[in-house]
């Protein structure tokens, strides 16, 4: 047990030293503020992973979230037939993630429609707010992007984007690297889960608890990169709005679903293309090594995910992957950062059988979060087209936003890792 403590921390050493390394202004880091984010990381993750009252609570929303998953179901079973039971035909992707999008999709706008996200969003921020002496705009902005994607999540603090410090910038684009949309979090379920119900309700809560631990991670790695040392508009507490664009529920629910359409096709059309671009890339890699001999060497053939995984292979073992694995997961590691997330939890999916417990558990947290070299773009046209004037700020802060959504991830893989460990 203590080996495994003092592992963890060590990887978490390690994560906030190369934070510390690539710092605008290391002089300036609020080491207070850096210990007092790990400690509300370390404690939402002892509540969700081995204090029996939260974990029975996030166990409770983990089963909404499946029976939400069901109902898309019914819905996906509607529009597809028989195409949409997996229990004759197996997992298809089209069939099953697809409509858990649309439907998650439109819940979300009626629940933010009647304001109850607002509330959840707003409790949040709080909290974080007076336990890490954040500035009322980023504490929001981080807090809502647990809920809703990185371009949506801005949208909450509008009117203060174009005059936010650098620091603060900086803090609401890590965010938005470091966690995933609720929409997509129920797709991940569905992806990895299949038709197990104890398999999803698992995934279910540990993409969960890797939503809510990315907040305080997100603040902390931030604050490592861009330390605040400007004068904050928005000290204090800033009152949440979001401007409603439907009139009644019912628009609600239909403009999400709308919103949820465009995304699963996207999503469909992005997973096509990439996977293909995969196949097309591994294709020459494959007969470079069984030409030059390196797949008789290595033992096995000579593809894009083995070269990350060697590249990322040490960073794997220091969020506490077995060594023996660790080329494996971080080739996961390597292909959510230079594709996406969906392309990583999509392999995740195929593999973990080959893998150990406790080696998916750990990369289903590594793997939570939208921090990819596409985000920077969608960062880019998203928050620069609420604030144009930030846009170059957008574009010169977007490698380092990369750089601390990843680390952010890789410090909540690290202490649920510890922590799942000690539960036994």
């Amino acid at each position: 047990m203590i080996s495994t403590i003092a592992f963890g921390i060590f990887g978490l050493a390690v994560l906030i030293s190369v934070a510390f390394a690539f710092s605008g202004n290391r002089n300036a880091v609020d080491w207070k503020q850096v210990l007092a984010g790990i400690g509300l990381q370390v404690v939402f993750a002892i509540i969700v992973i081995l204090v029996p009252g939260g974990r029975e609570f996030f166990d409770l929303i983990s089963r909404v979230f499946v029976k939400v998953i069901d109902f898309a179901m019914v819905g996906g079973e509607f529009i597809f037939g028989a195409l949409s039971d997996a229990e004759q035909l197996g997992f298809i992707f089209v069939f099953q993630v697809l409509p858990t999008i649309i439907f998650f999709a439109s819940l979300m706008s009626v629940l933010y429609h009647i304001g109850f996200m607002q509330k959840i969003v707003q409790g949040m921020a709080w909290v974080m707010q007076k336990v890490l002496r954040v500035s009322g705009s980023e504490s929001l902005a981080v807090a809502a992007n647990v809920f809703i994607g990185q371009t949506e999540a801005p949208l909450v603090v509008r009117p203060y984007i174009s005059k936010m410090t650098e620091s603060e910038l900086l803090t609401m684009m890590v965010g938005g690297m470091a966690t995933i949309a609720g929409a997509v979090l129920a797709a991940y379920i569905a992806m990895l889960g299949g038709t197990d119900e104890a398999q999803r309700l698992f995934y279910a809560r540990h993409l969960l608890a890797a939503s809510v631990m990315a907040a305080p991670a997100t603040i902390v790695i931030a604050k490592l990169l861009r330390p605040e040392v400007e004068e904050s508009l928005t000290k204090g507490t800033v009152r949440l709005e979001i401007e409603k664009t439907a009139t009644n529920v019912i628009e609600a629910a239909a403009n999400g679903a709308a919103d949820g359409v465009k995304l699963s096709l996207n999503v469909a059309g992005m997973l096509l293309a990439f996977i293909a671009l995969i196949s097309m890339i591994n294709f020459p890699l494959e007969l470079i090594g069984e030409v030059t001999g390196l797949e008789s060497l290595i033992g096995e053939k000579l593809t894009l995910s083995l070269i990350l995984g060697y590249i990322l292979s040490p960073l794997a073992w220091i969020i506490g992957i077995p060594w023996s694995e660790a080329t494996i997961v971080g080739g996961l590691i390597g292909e959510k950062i230079v594709l996406n997330e969906f392309v990583a939890y999509l392999h995740l999916g195929q593999i973990k059988d080959t893998l150990s417990e406790h080696s998916v558990l750990i990369s289903t947290y590594a793997l939570c979060g939208f921090a990819n070299f596409s985000s920077i773009a969608i960062q880019l046209g998203g928050i620069g087209g609420l604030a144009p004037n930030r846009r170059p700020d957008i574009a010169r802060l977007g490698l380092r936003a990369v750089l601390g959504g990843t680390l952010a991830t890789m410090m909540t893989a690290t202490i649920a890792g510890v922590l799942t460990s000690l539960a036994g």
